[in-house]
């Protein structure tokens, strides 16, 4: 493949990229984020669009998380959308599924479409994982998941296996089981912003911090993070 060719397929997923948050952030009245009433009336919206269609809003938010990954997407923001929109327990399934489609669809395209410019960017900095990762990819590569890839950002977490070329299967099954803890975190805290949002009259910091809805699963996300810390001191010392 040629070097131009590999530009030209860059610029063109940088701007669906763009064009895709372009329609998403368009349809977000940026001058009334201030007002708690509208994020009532959203609320209010939501819950009914959702429910309305149960099965069909679970088909589109599982297309949407799919697309979300494959375009660099964040993944905190669209576990707590699940949680918001789904549960938790239901946004914990239907992320979990996506999420894990969608990285392995990334994994897949950056494998094949820019499998050079992914090594050139990242391989020095993460020299230090691939002989690790080398040895038992799948057991690695989960417990990198599992502790919310040591501190790295979502999408990178994604493209890392190009570096030492993981096996599908192994990539796949190691994401599913690893996202669980995190996601099921993220999606209790959306969860739990849903209702308080629809419970409260006015928006008060201290009353949402202390609502057990969130601050549980942000003792949890503490937990996880000292775990990931322990998990790194004792499997990915000798990679520092």
């Amino acid at each position: 493949m040629s070097k131009n060719f590999k530009l030209f397929l860059g610029f063109t997923y940088l701007l669906v990229l763009a064009a895709f948050l372009y329609l998403i952030f368009s349809s977000i009245q940026i001058d009334r984020l201030s007002e708690f009433s509208y994020y009532k009336e959203l609320q209010i919206s939501l819950n009914n669009f959702v429910t309305d269609n149960l099965l069909i809003n679970l088909t589109y938010f599982f297309t949407f998380a799919i697309i979300w990954v494959i375009l660099l997407g964040f993944g905190a923001p669209i576990l707590i959308f699940s949680g918001i929109l789904f549960g938790k327990w239901t946004g914990t399934i239907v992320s979990v599924f996506s999420m894990s489609l969608g990285a392995l669809a990334l994994y897949s395209i950056a494998s094949f479409f820019f499998n050079d410019i992914v090594k050139n960017i990242l391989e020095r900095k993460f020299q230090k994982y691939i002989r690790l990762f080398q040895k038992n990819e799948f057991y690695y590569f989960f417990i990198f998941r599992f502790t919310g890839g040591l501190g790295t950002p979502f999408f990178l977490q994604n493209l890392l296996p190009v570096l030492f070329n993981m096996k599908k299967i192994n990539y796949f099954l190691s994401s599913f089981l690893g996202f669980v803890p995190g996601f099921f975190v993220f999606n209790t805290i959306g969860a739990g912003l849903n209702n308080y949002v629809e419970d409260a009259e006015s928006f008060n910091f201290f009353e949402l911090i202390l609502t057990s809805e969130i601050y549980v699963p942000i003792l949890m996300f503490i937990a996880l993070m000292f775990l990931s810390l322990m998990v790194k001191k004792k499997y990915f010392k000798n990679a520092n």
